[in-house]
């Protein structure tokens, strides 16, 4: 091969070599510029996952909130910055729709703290959040709300003007100048198809990408989640403490707050008082215009009571036609005015079809009348039935615990066991005994007689076989024999009452049982030997001012060895003044004639007696029993 052969080769060569240098070259930057176009990408798709998680994590904040027991404006508060804070927007503000005497408007109820609203408030000077904003119909938030539709504006200073059109426009466009925000994202708020109001972002993108409204939507269904769930709770809640007639407080409800204002007053040395109202009338009204226009004039007593209440005043209502206002604060005599006040209020109210209605109200003061609640509330019953009793319609201010009479407790007894617990009598014995009941003109106090009368009265529908005056005598026995123990004037007062209440469970069994000529079988006799009990629990337990006097009604059937009924106490287990009872209920009984057998003569019942001594009662009682009695045959 020649020389230039040769350099012709080399040359070739050479060619080839450039060649596949520069093809290499080329399928280098091609590789190199797609590493770049796929770090690119990466990149795009990290800040995507970053943004999503940050979505999701805020989604989770306010999911973990909503199952909490965080109140409604705390997971708002929580909602706008965490929006705003994670997802760098510049602005973010929850506003609701509201209505009042003036009309649909605006308010915004939580907005994110930050620069931009800072900026916004100072140049219009009141901040926006103390505003009143216009509800404009034909404006962008009606139109968001109604087609429940995402919007995005950039007319910033227009939408300002549209829920503050009294802002002069150059205080607008100064406020919407020269700042990073370039449109407003409106996410209409509407849980359980309802119009709550709207969540607003705003944002330094002038467009709104598609996974950012889903997003937006997916939060809006969030925050709408919340409210319901809030709703739901409250809901919950205020069924539970409050009355569903009225909307007044419910009785439970009462008493809690009681027990809190007890604690209050006892700590700042403060009184505070007790209004009782019973509304006059409402079984009458029930039986001639029927139960709907009772339950209205129940409700308006409870609208006259929210109408008279101050904010800290508590108004409830404790069942059926009973009221009770807590007054905290209050003394007696500023009691006794509102309570006043109320009276004239609800005797002003006409109704259709039952015209007027009035209410008997009683007052009492925690500190003043007593300083133990239980007395109270019973001193606040017996006030309120004592203005039933001088006539209804009038307010009456409680006796101190310690001037309140038996007497007095036996009357409220009665009338609220005729009133409350419908014991089946005939109607006309029931208004019998209640006008019985009834003070009397220039009378400050019922007699024993009319009590003892009463009593005569209730046994015979149960026991025709009864005779009129015997409760007199019975009474007049036990507290003799009491004397004898030494017992204290309470313990016999509280005798006194149980005496004339001790067999009213009877009134609750047939009376085909109680006047059975022929051998009880033993189911009848255990049905019989209820009667304590229903007296107890059933008929006196909802009355407050006889708590004292159930346990001696509810043991007068227990023997001294153990042998009684209904919870075989024996001993000194056993109350005396209910082992009291049982020896003269049964001296009684045996001196009376019963369908299944004839009667004793005194002497005759006195030894039955004796022979029970250490089994039915204790062998001192027996011995004071045989004495006394004894005297009265001489």
């Amino acid at each position: 091969m020649s020389f230039f052969d040769k350099i012709k080769e080399y040359r070739k060569m050479l060619s080839q070599v450039e060649r596949n240098i520069y093809g290499e070259k080329q399928e280098f930057l091609e590789i190199y510029e797609r590493n770049q176009q796929l770090e690119r990408e990466i990149e795009a798709r990290t800040n995507e996952l970053n943004i999503a998680n940050k979505r999701m994590l805020t989604l989770q904040h306010i999911w973990d909130m909503m199952n909490s027991s965080t109140p409604l404006e705390n997971v708002l508060e929580k909602v706008v910055n965490s929006i705003h804070g994670e997802l760098g927007y510049m602005h973010c503000a929850i506003i609701r729709k509201l209505h009042d005497e003036k009309g649909d408007y605006m308010q915004i109820i939580t907005q994110s703290k930050d620069s931009a609203i800072a900026r916004v408030n100072r140049i219009i000077g009141i901040p926006i959040e103390a505003r009143r904003l216009t509800y404009d119909p034909d404006g962008i938030y009606a139109d968001t709300i109604k087609n429940k539709k995402i919007v995005q504006t950039k007319d910033l200073g227009g939408t300002l003007k549209y829920i503050m059109p009294d802002l002069p426009d150059e205080v607008a466009q100064a406020a919407v100048t020269n700042q990073p925000c370039k449109s407003l994202i409106i996410i209409p708020l509407c849980p359980m198809n309802k119009e709550f109001g709207w969540f607003c972002v705003f944002t330094s993108r002038d467009e709104l990408a598609e996974a950012e409204t889903d997003f937006l939507s997916l939060f809006a269904q969030q925050i709408e989640m919340s409210i319901t769930i809030t709703d739901l709770f409250l809901a919950v809640k205020q069924q539970a403490v409050t009355d569903s007639l009225t909307g007044l407080y419910n009785r439970r409800y009462f008493e809690e707050s009681l027990k809190r204002e007890v604690t209050r007053a006892q700590r700042q040395h403060q009184p505070f008082s007790i209004i009782g109202i019973d509304l006059d009338f409402l079984k009458k009204i029930n039986d001639q215009y029927g139960h709907a226009y009772g339950d209205l004039a129940i409700k308006t007593v409870a609208d006259v009571l929210k109408r008279n209440a101050r904010s800290i005043d508590l108004p409830a209502r404790m069942g059926g036609e009973e009221f009770n206002v807590l007054l905290p604060g209050i003394d007696s005599k500023g009691a006794m005015a509102a309570a006043e006040r109320i009276r004239k209020a609800i005797e002003l109210q006409e109704l259709d079809m039952i015209g007027h209605i009035t209410a008997s109200i009683g007052v009492a003061t925690f500190l003043e009348h007593s300083d133990n609640i239980e007395e109270i509330l019973e001193l606040t019953d017996q006030a309120m039935y004592q203005s039933k009793r001088n006539g209804r319609n009038q307010v009456t201010l409680a006796k101190p615990i310690c001037e309140t009479s038996w007497q007095e407790i036996a009357v409220n007894t009665f009338l609220e066991i005729l009133s409350k617990h419908k014991i089946p009598i005939p109607n006309e014995i029931a208004e019998n005994i209640k006008e019985k009941l009834q003070y009397k003109e220039n009378s400050t106090e019922i007699s024993k007689d009319t009590l003892f009368n009463v009593a005569d009265i209730l046994t015979s529908t149960y026991n025709p076989m009864h005779s009129q005056g015997i409760m007199k005598s019975k009474v007049l026995m036990a507290t003799s024999l009491a004397k004898r123990f030494d017992l204290p004037k309470k313990d016999i007062d509280n005798l006194r009452i149980a005496m004339l209440l001790y067999d009213i469970g009877n009134l609750m069994l047939p009376p085909e049982l109680l006047q059975k000529t022929t051998p009880l079988t033993e189911e009848e006799k255990q049905h019989i030997k209820e009667h304590p009990i229903i007296a107890a629990q059933e008929i006196l337990k909802p009355i407050s001012c006889v708590q004292d006097v159930i346990p001696i009604i509810e043991h007068h059937h227990e023997n001294w060895d153990g042998t009684g009924y209904p919870q075989r106490l024996s001993h000194e287990d056993i109350p005396l003044t209910s082992q009291i009872i049982l020896i003269v209920d049964a001296y009684f009984a045996l001196i009376e004639h019963r369908p299944y057998r004839a009667k004793l003569t005194p002497k005759e019942a006195l030894e039955v007696i004796k022979n029970d001594a250490g089994k039915k009662w204790n062998n001192a009682l027996v011995q004071e029993f045989v004495t006394l009695t004894e005297l009265d045959l001489v």
